[in-house]
């Protein structure tokens, strides 16, 4: 699943490669995809629509148009490819958009589980699935004593916490086992019973994975490769995930592979002790 660097590695390809680009025609081949309007309707209000930008939020990417914005939710294979030409459909293309210079985005899914939607300009925060989320995970959003102060109401295990996108947005499960890992911290340790040192580790870490994870533009698992059609290349610096039965690069012990509420999960079992029961 594309993580939050991915997304942000897909949001600046597409910065280079569609701003200022005026949309002739939009095809759906799979209506499923689109939740808001209804299909001709998200057509039609896309033709002649100019993009300006392209935000993110969390894992969302957010299309800024003239009047419209469109919110494109990739979750677990979505990706967009860039043709300087029309380009005919692949397999996997569910949406295209031909722009007006004959240049083509496809939008590609292999499990079709990614979403879209047309909202009114400027109500991005307030779409379904973009309010609930936490703050992004840099400062001064993502502050300390929030964090701090949030997990001694986590009762339950660390990394699904992690991974809900509440107390921090855009981590997955590879920058949770790492963030987790730099911490020194069990993902299924209960968040209220982490110490002060341990949540401020794990803060930090959070921090800097994902910031050198977006440096290296994303980790390249499998089919990931961003709207430019390059790799990222965060993989070379993976230390648990992925890395079962090597050594730990800090004590030696071999790196495990369990699961934790049902996601594979990696980790030093000597670095990373539980503490408590988890719930």
């Amino acid at each position: 699943m594309p993580e939050l660097p991915e997304v942000e590695t897909v949001r600046k390809g597409l910065i280079q490669l569609v701003t200022n680009k005026t949309i002739e025609a939009v095809d759906v081949y799979w209506p499923k995809i689109i939740e808001q309007p209804e299909v001709q309707q998200f057509q039609s209000d896309l033709v002649g629509q100019t993009i300006q930008t392209v935000h993110r939020r969390g894992k969302y990417l957010i299309f800024v148009l003239d009047t419209v914005e469109m919110v494109s939710h990739l979750r677990m294979e979505g990706k967009y490819d860039y043709f300087p030409n029309i380009t005919p459909k692949g397999k996997h293309t569910h949406v295209t958009f031909t722009f007006t210079d004959k240049s083509q985005l496809h939008y590609q899914d292999v499990r079709k589980f990614g979403r879209m939607a047309l909202i009114k300009k400027g109500t991005a925060a307030m779409y379904k699935g973009i309010k609930k989320l936490g703050p992004e995970p840099i400062l001064p959003d993502f502050s300390l004593d929030a964090f701090q102060i949030r997990l001694k109401r986590v009762n339950k295990a660390i990394k699904p916490a992690l991974l809900d996108q509440t107390i921090v947005t855009g981590l997955g499960n590879i920058y949770v086992d790492e963030a987790l890992w730099r911490a020194k911290i069990h993902p299924e340790t209960p968040g209220s019973l982490l110490n002060t040192t341990e949540s401020t580790a794990l803060h930090e870490a959070i921090i800097a994975v994902l910031q050198e994870a977006v440096e290296a533009g994303g980790t390249t698992i499998r089919t990931y490769q961003n709207a430019l059609g390059e790799a990222g290349s965060f993989q070379t610096s993976l230390y648990v995930y992925g890395q079962q039965g090597t050594p730990c690069v800090r004590c030696g012990t071999a790196i495990i592979k369990t699961k934790v509420a049902q996601r594979g999960t990696h980790l030093c079992p000597h670095c990373q002790i539980k503490k408590g029961v988890r719930v």
